[in-house]
């Protein structure tokens, strides 16, 4: 699993200051979450190739998480795109950027398939065989939901050696990677457990955008892997923080640590404050691991 920070910062772009977008790459996908102005650069800069991404996650409908989408939409008209995108975000998402596209005769050369959203409810919105997402309702001035993103168990792995020295022709690889006990060449059955390990663990990414301190996200992200929150002030704002339905530092720390997440990432910062180390001190005071998001910057 490995997360770019495209942009993590609140409401307007600065010269080294974007608003939020996220590339996650897990199993084999590219996810790009949210589309702030600025994103298709950010890609650019990040030597990510457009025709790798193929759904995108939109949490809400305002412009610093949104306004980016229509540029990057007819980008990959202009490149010769033929495959197929999928975008899923609020209801409205599909008229607004149809709408954009037909204003600017900008006739599409690929299909763009629209998810819209209206639960308040968590619900699955994508799932194949490696991978599925969910939505997290969020408490903001707009409907948004964030999105947890979650491997499935996979394949038990082969200890060679063992398989070897238990004599079973590699033919049966793929049986003991389903979890199947198999025939060594002289008959014998072969316990599974015995030649192979366990799955590799799997991963939980949960990202919160925009909204109000929310305990009922708690059950939907419980141990998850990493968090990203959103962290729109400091606890000396709280009262901003309420009537905005913003967080601060301290209440994302709060959730991670009901949620029993492994790593909390802190971002949408507002550009009222200077030194971004205060954020870290705040959230550390409740919930130990606690990182910065930063424009650019790679986790995995």
């Amino acid at each position: 699993m490995k997360l770019t920070i495209l942009g993590c910062h609140s409401a307007t772009p600065h010269e080294n200051k974007n608003p939020t977008s996220q590339l996650l790459e897990i199993k084999g996908h590219r996810f790009l979450i949210d589309c702030g102005e600025g994103t298709q650069v950010q890609l650019r800069k990040a030597k990510v190739s457009f025709a790798h991404i193929k759904h995108i996650f939109i949490s809400h409908l305002h412009g610093d998480h949104f306004y980016g989408l229509p540029g990057l939409v007819s980008s990959f008209r202009l490149l010769g795109r033929e495959a197929p995108l999928h975008i899923y975000g609020p209801k409205g998402i599909k008229e607004a950027l149809l709408l954009l596209l037909k204003l600017s005769n900008s006739n599409m050369n690929y299909p763009l398939h629209f998810h819209e959203l209206s639960s308040e409810q968590s619900e699955c919105v994508f799932e194949d065989d490696n991978v599925l997402v969910r939505t997290i309702p969020l408490k903001h001035r707009v409907y948004t939901n964030g999105f947890l993103f979650e491997e499935k168990i996979g394949l038990r792995r082969i200890d060679a050696d063992a398989a070897q020295a238990a004599g079973i022709d590699k033919s049966h690889y793929r049986l003991l990677q389903q979890g199947k006990d198999v025939e060594s060449n002289d008959g014998t059955l072969v316990e599974n457990k015995k030649v192979t390990f366990a799955p590799h663990p799997v991963m939980k990414y949960a990202y919160c955008s925009d909204t109000a301190y929310h305990p009922p996200v708690i059950d939907i992200i419980h141990k998850a892997d990493w968090l990203y929150h959103e962290a729109t002030f400091l606890n000396q704002h709280n009262a901003l923080a309420a009537q905005t339905k913003h967080s601060t530092a301290q209440q994302a720390a709060e959730i991670a640590k009901k949620a029993e997440v492994g790593r909390l990432i802190l971002g949408h910062y507002s550009s009222r404050y200077k030194d971004l180390a205060l954020f870290v001190d705040e959230a550390k005071a409740v919930f130990s691991n606690v990182i910065l998001a930063s424009d650019g910057a790679v986790i995995s």
